[in-house]
């Protein structure tokens, strides 16, 4: 068995015993959370897919991405079963997907956002149509509608948001100064946010949040003024620490979102054996 690789530094801001304490209870989380999020996703995994009729299906998703969901990689989107959606940590990582039937479908196949929860036994993904139909080989789209379950292989891949950074977005549930929820978009490469936590802009006294579903977060314990986030950011057996310094101006809005100037880029290193080799054959 590969050796486990965790990289964790003690945040320079950490001034108070709670914020220490709360600190130690973030990384013990980890501990918990990594070996689950190492399950050899780039490695390639043999299943079916079915494919949802509306696009507004995966819009109301268990991520709560809401209707911003259709405009993610041109609509390629989908449910995805508890084992890739891992309670939410799941939500917002990409997949290269192609069906087996080679008549049918491209070698090359698409790439999907998880967007939902799967649960059904017998798909690994309920697609969006147009990431269904995305799989076939040019003029046959039809034909693969009409299959309506296919035989599929898959791999997770990076994500890439061109021209976008790690943003939030201010959920309408958020009471100012009593309670704040927000929403992670855009979080590229291969990579899972297993802990989010704010402070004031300027402050140690940080502040965990928790998972409140999908890719929501909250806190019932909102600073007061501008505010600053750091991301407890897993790639399979490695993880670390990412700082926001300033994101949220002290007149933060209901419904807004708020770039963080964040690029999360990093690749799972994970401690199954080797199994991909870069391509895709």
């Amino acid at each position: 068995m590969a050796q486990m690789r965790l990289f964790f530094r003690l945040p320079r801001a950490l001034t108070s015993v709670s914020a220490v304490m709360a600190w130690i209870f973030s990384l013990c989380f980890v501990f918990l959370i990594v070996p689950s999020a190492a399950a050899c996703d780039r490695c390639l995994h043999q299943s079916k897919a079915a494919y949802f009729s509306k696009a507004s299906a995966l819009s109301s998703g268990a991520c709560g991405y809401g209707s911003l969901a259709i405009g993610f990689n041109s609509g390629q989107l989908a449910a995805a079963v508890p084992s890739i959606y891992k309670d939410g940590a799941g939500c917002g990582s990409c997949f290269k997907v192609r069906c087996k039937n080679e008549k049918l479908c491209s070698k090359e196949g698409t790439q999907l956002i998880v967007t939902d929860l799967n649960k059904s036994n017998s798909t690994d993904f309920v697609m969006s149509s147009r990431a269904f139909m995305a799989m076939a080989n040019k003029g046959m789209s039809k034909d693969i509608l009409k299959q309506g379950i296919v035989d599929i292989e898959y791999k997770r891949v990076p994500c890439e948001f061109k021209g976008q950074n790690l943003a939030v977005r201010v959920e309408e549930s958020s009471q100012k100064p009593h309670y704040l929820s927000i929403k992670v978009l855009y979080q590229g490469g291969q990579t899972e946010i297993v802990g989010i936590d704010v402070a004031q802009v300027g402050s140690g006294n940080w502040r965990f949040m928790s998972r409140n579903y999908g890719a929501v977060w909250d806190t019932s314990r909102v600073p007061d003024e501008a505010l600053q986030f750091r991301f407890l950011v897993t790639a399979g057996y490695d993880g670390k620490w990412v700082w926001a310094k300033s994101v949220l101006p002290a007149d933060w809005q209901v419904g807004g979102i708020y770039d963080t100037g964040l690029q999360i880029a990093d690749i799972a290193q994970e401690g199954c054996s080797p199994c991909d080799d870069g391509s895709w054959r």
